[in-house]
Order: structure tokens, then sequence, then C-alpha cells
């Protein structure tokens, strides 16, 4: 074995980082606070039913250099199953007016003009705008010329991205100015309540329209294992239930991490793909940051924290539709107010998700990290059994044949996810795609710090599990060019 890497996190990113490197020779150890891998990717089961805290559809499940790295990694091979949804969502309101979001843009445009005829320039300037975002060709890392072609590729949605690369949703519709009340209500609520890039609202439309952004049947628990079993099968270490409290440093150079029991961990190199903000100021004491890496701190948007409430249903529910989408502008669900609605998700298209014959359900809303931080752990008991009542309500009313057959409830709150994961704030995919910061990212190296890198999805708004993967790779990538090595990748 060539020199020894100890990587902070087995979550996407580290578990990418652990697998390319092993691929290249090194020794590696991936060090991880919770029991199993997986990070953000994860599910857990109850009596049968699996709940499922991360997967709804996967960027790169047919091309793109992603597709490269969820091939080479394991995350997709000749068994994976996928699923392209006909449709993404049906938003609905409490005056019982609907929209549906198609995923073929042509069908959705379609639908559009039939709703709305009186705004058919915006809808066709809308749809034309994501055709245009469909001919983008993701590339991270593989070289130069696939670069220079994609670029090429991507020369028609260059005039797009120097328009609208750096409005928020809120503007593009305003510009778009639909005269239909009902369009105009549904795309304002969509994402025109917070400062969502307009680029990033296109684009996912356009990954969905070109069938390559697909659902992995089983979802995130065993795509998280089928990347543990690839690094594993290389030669990798992983260490569990191990927290790192320290990197530790000599002579401005990483030489490996301090764990909290206050063991020693020696390396030649040291990647962080834990929670950005973990590692920046308490791992490395706040020693190496750059005006650039506070400014983001200090000042782009986080996404706002999940509460999770997953039911297992003893009978088969049929949905068109994978997530339902209610918008109301206020409603209490246990004592905490929720501004921007909730999401049903009824999982009846993966069978690995409920027993034979039963449902998984699972309803989704933002929670501000400010209402739960302070929490007793009375309150905090308290407040997730308030949660409890009223969704059950909530899946009642929207499915009335439901009462009586829910087996299992459980309810995942910010917290739950900060205890196990680490993530700054509740906010499970780090900074939020603004207008601001969309065009922007962090460096993976720091100034004045030698042989140390960073992964994971806090080097770029919008996080996610594709970019998380991309940068574990690029971080070994960057080794192997400092060692003088080749990079390779075993098949």
């Amino acid at each position: 074995m060539g020199k020894k890497i100890i990587i902070i996190g087995g979550g996407m990113a580290g578990l990418s980082a652990g697998i390319y490197s092993q691929m290249n020779g090194f020794e590696t150890e991936i060090v991880e606070m919770h029991n199993i891998a997986g990070g953000q990717c994860t599910a857990w089961d109850r009596k049968g039913y699996r709940f499922d805290y991360c997967l709804h559809w996967l960027v790169g499940t047919i091309k793109s250099s992603f597709n490269r790295i969820w091939k080479e990694t394991h995350v997709i091979t000749d068994k994976t199953q996928i699923i392209d949804h006909d449709i993404f969502s049906k938003m609905v309101n409490d005056k019982g007016e609907e929209l549906i979001i198609y995923t073929n843009i042509d069908r959705w445009e379609k639908y559009l003009l039939e709703i709305a005829p009186e705004d058919e320039s915006s809808i066709r300037k809308m749809c034309k705008h994501m055709r245009t975002a469909s001919l983008l060709e993701l590339n991270v890392g593989d070289g130069f010329f696939p670069k220079m072609a994609a670029l090429i590729k991507m020369a028609p949605m260059m005039p797009l991205f120097l328009k609208y690369g750096k409005k928020s949703c809120n503007e593009y519709f305003a510009e778009l100015n639909f005269k239909n009340p009902r369009l105009s209500y549904f795309f304002n609520k969509m994402y025109g309540y917070r400062n969502f890039a307009a680029i990033a609202f296109i684009a996912m439309l356009a990954w969905f329209h070109q069938k390559n952004a697909g659902y992995i049947i089983g979802g995130s628990l065993p795509l998280a294992q089928r990347m543990t079993e690839r690094y594993l099968s290389l030669g990798g270490k992983l260490t569990f239930s191990k927290k790192v409290s320290k990197i530790v440093v000599a002579n401005n150079m990483a030489r490996g991490v301090q764990l909290s029991d206050g063991s020693i961990l020696n390396a030649d190199y040291v990647i962080s793909a834990a929670d950005g903000r973990s590692t920046l100021y308490e791992m490395l004491g706040g020693k190496y940051l750059t005006p650039q890496i506070k400014d983001a701190y200090d000042n782009w948007e986080l996404f706002t924290p999940l509460v999770q409430v997953s039911f297992g249903i003893d009978i088969k529910m049929n949905m068109e539709f994978p997530i339902l989408s209610v918008m109301q502008d206020e409603i209490k669900i246990g004592s905490m107010l929720v501004e921007n609605g909730y999401s049903l998700m009824v999982y009846q298209y993966d069978p690995t998700m409920a027993p034979e014959g039963k449902t998984t359900v699972v309803i989704r809303y933002e929670s501000s990290w400010d209402n739960w931080e302070d929490l007793s752990h009375e309150a905090y008991k308290e407040e997730k059994e308030k949660i409890k009542a009223d969704a059950t309500t909530l899946l009642e009313s929207h499915y009335p044949e439901v009462k009586g057959h829910i087996e299992v409830t459980d309810v995942a709150t910010p917290l739950t996810d900060a205890r196990y994961t680490g993530v700054w704030k509740g906010a499970y995919e780090g900074f939020a795609p603004s207008a601001n910061n969309i065009t922007k990212s962090l460096p993976n190296v720091l100034p004045g710090l030698q042989n140390f890198y960073m992964a994971g999805q806090w080097l770029q708004p919008g996080g996610g599990l594709p970019p998380s993967a991309a940068s574990g790779k690029k971080a070994i990538s960057a080794i192997c060019k400092k060692e003088k090595k080749e990079f390779r990748v075993i098949e």
C-alpha cells in the first residue's frame, strides 16, 4: 500500500473518496460517527417498513460524468432498477385548485396551455428555456477534451445562463408575468417564497425531461450499502461510532486526526467529508478561514431543516403521482407554525419500502432550526407526540381509507438529523442555491494548510448526492497529481 489517507465522514463524499483512494493504491480509513455509512443518504426500518430520508430522484441515472461516478462506485449496477416518473408532483391548495408538474416538457407545455391559453407566450418561453437546458451535458473532472466537448454542447445554454444565472425564481416568474391566477399562484408558491435560483428550477425540469434524474428502486439505504461494499471490497477500512474532534496539524501540514476519546490516528493526508462548518470552525479551530469561506458561512442561505413523519399503512395504496404538495400559507403541526405547506409521498411504486400488500407514506415539511435548538428533552418528546397526532389527522384528511390501518408512525426532526450526521443547523443539503450564490463555490483546499482536502455538499450551493460524490473523486485526483501518480479507475 502507498501513503495513508484518513477520511472524516462516511457519507456520499467520504465513501466516494474512499473508493477512488483504494483504486489508486492508497491505504485509507474512513471514520464515521454513526453506526452505518451513508450520512444524509439514509433510511431506517420499522416493523418491515422502510422510511427513506433522502432519495427521490438522482441526477445522472443514464448519462454524464455523474453517471460514470455512479457506475464506478456501484451506486448503479446492471441489477439496479430505475423508474422515470411521468409526473413529478401534483400541487393542491385549500381552495381545491391543483397543478400537475409533468416530467416531459412537451406534455407539461400542452397541459399548461389547456389551463391558461391566455399565457401561451409565457408558457412557451419557459418551456423553451427548459428544452435548451436539457442540452446541457454535465461533466465533472474528466480531463480537458471531455470538458471542451461539454462546453461546446453547452453553448446554446450560455445566453440563458447569462440572463437568468443570477435571478431568483421570484424574478423569473415576475418576468414571465403569468396572467392566469392559478398558474401565478402555484408557480410563486413553489419556489417564490425564498431566494431560490431560477436556473436551478429550469435545470431540474430539464434533467427530468432527459430521463436523467430517475428514482432508484430501493432508495437511499441500499445505495449507500452498495458504495460501502465497493469500498470494503477494494480493501478499505471503515471505523464506525467514532467521532473526530480535531484535525492534527504540525508545521501547517495535516498529519492525522484526534478522536473524541483522545486517541490519535496518523496519516499522510486528511480529507474531511464531514459537516463543513464543524470541520472549519471546530476540527481546525477556525485557523484557516478565508474571506470567501467566512462570507459563505455568515451570509449564504441554508436549506431549511425538515420534519419527516413516516407511516406504515397495512393496505395497498395506488396513486397517479409520487408526491402531493399541499400549498397552505399557514398551518400548525404540533405547536409550531408551518409556513410553506407540506408534501405527502406515497411509495407505492417501490415494492421494497413496505411488506407486500402494504404501503409506506411520508409527510415532510420545513421547520426552522430556531424552533428546535433550545428545546428541553421533555419539551422535545411532547412536541414529537403532538406532531404525530396532527400529521395523522392530515394524512387521514387526504386519504380517508388509511383510517384504522396505520401500523407504524415515526417522527424524525432537524435534531434527529443533526444528532446522527452532525449537519450544521439541520441544513440537510447545505447551502441553498440562491440568485446570490448559484455561480459560486468554495475551494477544496485551504491556504496555508498542506495535505488537507475538503469534500462534500458544503463546497457548492445546492448540495446533494451528485456533487458530493464528485468532490470525493476530485480530492483523490488532486492527491494523485501531488504524488505524481496517474489517476486510475478500476471497473
